[in-house]
C-alpha cells in the first residue's frame, strides 16, 4: 500500500459523496491485493466515525473533540500531541493510549480529558495518519532463537523483530543497520522488520551520508516501474529542433539571446547537473528594460497521475547531501527538459518590462521555445567582468547584457528589495541548485561569488509575478511564505550583541519586520565576530512553507503572495505552479462567450481591466483547488524533511571533524547559558560546543536568568553571552553530534547585579 491514511483522508469531503472506484484510480491500487486493503481501510475509517457511507459512496465526518497533532515523544516516554495551530496547547497522550503510534507520527487525537490552568489537557490517539518512520537505524541483537533490531533514536522505546538471514545477522551482531519496517505492532506483537543494509560496526565507521539517508529514509533510487515510464518520454531529436508543430503553439524565443549561469562546479560534474533557468535581456526606449526568465517545461512531459508524477508528488523536493543527491527525477527526465546549448527547448517564459528604478511595470507570461547560446559560470563572468582574464568568444558577444544585467539592473533591483524592508544574509547558500531564496528563505550572499546574490535578486521576480497574476485571475495556486522569527527566540541574540556594544533594537516589542532584521545584518558587518553573529541570527529565522492563500513573505518582504516557481524539475510545488499554467494558456476562457471576437492575453498583466469572467471552467476551478489543498501539508513535510537532512549531514561533518581533534584548545565565544552549562561557538570552525556545569570545578556556579550568565560564589566569574573564552575538546557523540568542551581560561567579571536573585 503506497498511500497513507493522510492520503486517503484527503480524497473526502463533508459535501461530496466519493465513489471506492474512483480512490482505486486516483490512488493508483492496480491489484487485487490493494483494492482489498483500501477496503478494508474504509471499512475502518466508517467505524471509528471519520466516514459515512451512503450509497455505496463515502463522505468525510469530521467529529466533535477530534483534533490532528503530530506526536513528539521522549527518550523518558512522555509523549505529547502538538497540534499545527499556533497556541494551540499540547495534548498529554499517555503510553497506554498511543495505539502503537510512535514518535513523529501524525495523528487523529481524541481529548478525553480537558486541560486546566496549571495541566495540560489529555488524548488519546484514535487514527494513525501518517507514519513518519517507515525505516529507522538500528543496532542488531540476539535474544534466544531470533534477531531484534534496538532503534538508535532513544525516544522509539520497543525492539523490532527482525526476519532471519542467518549467517548474514549472526554477523551483523551489535552492527549499525538500516531496517525497513515491514509491519508495525499489533497488540502486544512487536513490529516487524528486515536489515536493508549493514552500515557498519558503528556510527563512525558508516558513510556520513548513508546515515542521514538512511535515518530520513530517503529513497536511493527509483522503481523499475518509474524508471520504464521516464524511458518512454520522447526524446529530443538528435538535431536539437523542436517539431514546428509544437512551436507554432508556442511563443518563438529562439532568436533573442539567452544565456545561463550556474557554479563552476556543477557545469564540470558527470553526469552534468540539470539546468533548468536561462535569462534573457534587451533594453528598451526611455531606459527601460526587457527581462526574460525561462524555465524549463517539466509539466508538459510529466503527466498528472502518471507514475513520474506520483513519485515526484511523494518525494516532494529533491534533497542535496553533498555529492550524493536524491533527485525529483530518473536522469532521463532531467537530461531531457535540462536546458543545453544551440538545442531547442520547451519553456515557460516569464518576460518583465523593468523601469529605470527596477521596478517591474508590467510582465508577460508565456510557454515557449528558447534556445541557449552560451551557458557560463559566475566565476567565469565574475573574472571577466572584473577584467581578469582575456575573454572566450562567448563572453565577448555576451558583454553587453552581463554588464546591463549584473552593472545596472541587478544592483537597482536589490535596491527595491532594501527598500521595502527585504535583507541578505552573509553565508554561503544551502544549495547551489536553486536561483531563488531556496528553502532558507533568504537572500544569502557568498563574498567569494557575489554574482549569485545578484541573479537571485534577479530571478525571484519570476515567482512574484507569477503570485501576481494567480492572485488577480483568481486561480488556485501554492504560495510560499516565510513567517516572521518569533520575537522570544531573539532574545539571546540581543544580550549577546548587547554585551558586544552593539545596537539591536526592534521598532515594536511585540512584532518583528524584515526592516528589523536589515538592521541587524547591518549592525553585524561592523562587529568583531560577524560569523558567530550571523550564524546565530540564521538559527532564529523559519523556513519557508506553501499555503493556499497569498501570504506574506517575511525573507523577501513580500506582504501579498509569492510563489517559488524557477525549480520544477527540483521541488514538486513549482512543477504544480507550472502545470496551473499549461491549464491557463490551454484551457482558460481568453473571452467572455463563444461568441466574442475579441481575445484577452491571458499571460499578460494588462490583462486584468479587460477580464469579468472567470478564466476557468467552474469544474476545473475546483478539481484546481482540491489538488491544491491536498498536496499542501504533504509538501511541508517534505520541505521540513529535506532541511532536516542537509543540517544533519552538516552536523555529521562538524563532529566528525571535531573528533579528530580531540584534546586541542580553541578561542570561541559564548552564545548559549543555560542552567546546565553554556555553549561556545568555535569562531575558527564555526562548530558549536557544550560546556557542562559540572565541569566547572574551580566554583560553585549559579545560573542567573535574567542576565544569561552563570556566576561563581567565590572567585566572582561570571560566563555570559559574547565573553570570549578557550576551551579545549574534551568529546565528541558523533550520532548524537554532541561536542563536549572544558574552559581553559576567560569569562569576565561579575558584577553585583549578577547576584541578584531573579524574580
Amino acid at each position: 500500500m503506497e498511500f497513507s491514511i493522510a492520503t486517503l483522508l484527503a480524497q473526502f469531503s463533508p459535501e461530496k459523496l466519493v465513489a471506492a472506484k474512483f480512490l482505486e484510480k486516483k490512488l493508483d491500487c492496480e491489484d487485487e491485493l490493494c483494492v482489498e486493503k483500501l477496503q478494508i481501510i474504509l471499512d475502518a475509517l466508517e467505524k471509528v466515525g471519520l466516514l459515512n457511507k451512503e450509497l455505496g459512496k463515502y463522505r468525510r465526518v469530521v467529529p466533535e473533540g477530534i483534533v490532528e497533532a503530530k506526536l513528539r515523544c521522549s527518550s523518558k516516554g512522555f509523549c505529547f500531541a502538538i497540534q499545527d495551530e499556533e497556541g494551540q496547547d499540547d495534548i498529554y497522550v499517555r503510553e497506554s493510549y498511543l495505539s502503537n503510534a510512535w514518535n513523529g507520527d501524525r495523528v487523529l487525537v481524541k481529548i478525553i480529558k480537558e486541560g486546566s490552568r496549571r495541566r495540560s489537557p489529555e488524548g488519546a490517539v484514535q487514527v494513525i495518519l501518517d507514519r513518519a518512520n517507515p525505516s529507522l537505524l538500528a543496532r542488531i541483537k540476539h535474544t534466544g532463537h531470533s534477531y531484534r533490531a534496538v532503534p538508535l533514536d532513544d525516544r522509539l522505546l520497543f525492539e523490532i523483530e527482525l526476519q532471519t538471514e542467518g549467517e548474514e545477522l549472526a554477523e551483523a551482531i551489535d552492527h549499525l543497520v538500516h531496517v525497513e519496517i515491514l509491519r508495525y505492532a499489533i497488540g502486544t506483537n512487536l513490529p516487524l522488520g528486515r536489515v536493508t543494509k549493514i552500515l557498519g560496526s558503528d556510527a563512525e565507521t558508516a558513510a556520513d551520508t548513508d546515515i542521514v539517508a538512511c535515518k530520513h529514509d530517503l529513497p536511493q533510487g527509483f522503481s523499475e516501474k518509474v524508471q520504464e515510464f521516464a524511458r518512454l518520454t520522447p526524446k529530443p531529436a538528435p538535431n536539437g529542433k523542436i517539431a514546428k508543430a509544437e512551436i507554432n503553439k508556442r511563443f518563438d524565443m529562439r532568436s533573442v539571446l539567452t544565456i545561463t549561469l550556474e557554479d563552476e562546479e556543477r557545469l564540470k560534474s558527470k553526469p552534468p547537473e540539470l539546468i533548468e533557468n536561462a535569462f534573457s535581456l534587451e533594453p528598451l526606449d526611455d531606459g527601460q528594460w526587457l527581462l526574460g526568465i525561462h524555465i524549463a517545461d517539466f509539466a508538459h512531459y510529466i503527466e498528472a497521475g502518471s507514475p513520474l508524477d506520483n513519485e515526484a508528488k511523494k518525494r516532494g523536493t529533491a534533497v542535496y547531501l553533498d555529492d550524493f543527491v536524491v533527485p525529483l527525477f530518473p536522469d532521463v527526465i532531467t537530461r531531457r527538459c535540462s536546458l543545453v546549448v544551440d538545442h531547442e527547448r520547451l519553456a515557460i517564459s516569464i518576460l518583465l518590462t523593468l523601469d529605470k528604478t527596477g521596478q517591474v511595470i508590467e510582465f508577460d507570461i508565456q510557454p515557449s521555445v528558447i534556445k541557449v547560446d552560451h551557458q557560463l559560470s559566475y566565476q567565469q563572468v565574475q573574472a571577466y567582468l572584473g577584467q581578469q582574464e582575456d575573454a572566450p568568444s562567448a563572453l565577448t558577444e555576451a558583454n553587453a547584457m552581463l554588464e546591463q544585467l549584473f552593472f545596472t539592473l541587478a544592483p537597482l533591483v536589490k535596491a527595491q528589495r532594501l527598500q521595502r524592508g527585504g535583507f541578505d544574509l552573509h553565508t554561503p547558500p544551502l544549495s547551489h541548485a536553486f536561483k531563488d531564496e531556496s528553502r532558507l528563505g533568504v537572500i544569502t550572499v557568498d563574498p567569494t561569488v557575489p554574482l549569485r546574490s545578484m541573479l537571485m535578486d534577479v530571478a525571484i521576480l519570476a515567482g512574484k509575478a507569477i503570485a501576481d497574476h494567480c492572485r488577480k485571475l483568481e486561480l488556485p495556486a501554492l504560495y510560499c511564505g516565510h513567517v516572521e522569527p518569533d520575537v522570544m527566540e531573539l532574545e539571546d541574540f540581543i544580550k549577546l550583541g548587547t554585551n558586544l556594544d552593539l545596537n539591536l533594537d526592534i521598532d515594536s516589542e511585540d512584532e518583528l519586520t524584515p526592516g528589523d532584521y536589515q538592521t541587524f545584518t547591518q549592525e553585524i558587518a561592523n562587529s568583531p565576530a560577524p560569523k558567530i553573529l550571523t550564524e546565530f541570527l540564521k538559527k532564529t529565522i523559519k523556513p519557508v512553507h506553501y499555503a493556499t492563500k497569498p501570504i506574506p513573505h517575511f525573507g523577501l518582504a513580500y506582504q501579498d503572495g509569492y510563489c517559488q516557481v524557477l525549480a520544477p524539475g527540483q521541488r514538486y510545488g513549482d512543477l504544480l505552479m507550472q502545470r496551473l499554467l499549461n491549464t491557463l494558456f490551454t484551457e482558460g476562457r481568453d473571452r467572455r462567450t463563444t461568441r466574442s471576437r475579441k481575445a484577452v492575453n491571458l499571460g499578460s498583466s494588462e490583462s486584468y481591466d479587460e477580464l469579468t469572467w472567470n478564466v476557468l471552467a467552474p469544474a476545473t476551478q475546483s478539481q484546481w483547488e482540491a489538488d491544491m489543498h491536498e498536496v499542501v501539508h504533504h509538501l511541508n513535510e517534505r520541505l521540513k524533511l529535506a532541511e532536516d537532512a542537509e543540517n544533519d549531514l552538516e552536523g555529521l561533518k562538524k563532529a566528525e571533524k571535531m573528533k579528530a581533534r580531540t584534546g586541542d584548545v580553541f578561542k570561541g565565544w559564548i552564545t548559549g547559558v543555560q542552567s546546565y552549562g553554556f555553549f561556545v561557538e568555535i569562531e575558527e570552525l564555526m562548530v558549536e560546543g557544550l560546556v557542562h556545569v559540572s565541569s566547572l570545578k574551580d566554583d560553585w556556579y549559579e545560573y542567573r536568568s535574567r542576565h544569561s550568565c552563570l556566576v561563581g560564589r567565590k572567585n566572582r566569574t561570571a560566563y555570559r553571552l559574547g565573553d570570549r573564552v578557550e576551551v579545549q575538546v574534551k568529546s565528541v557523540d558523533y550520532y548524537r553530534q554532541q561536542i563536549d568542551l572544558v574552559t581553559v581560561s576567560g569569562g569576565s567579571a561579575a558584577v553585583n547585579s549578577d547576584f541578584d536573585e531573579d524574580e
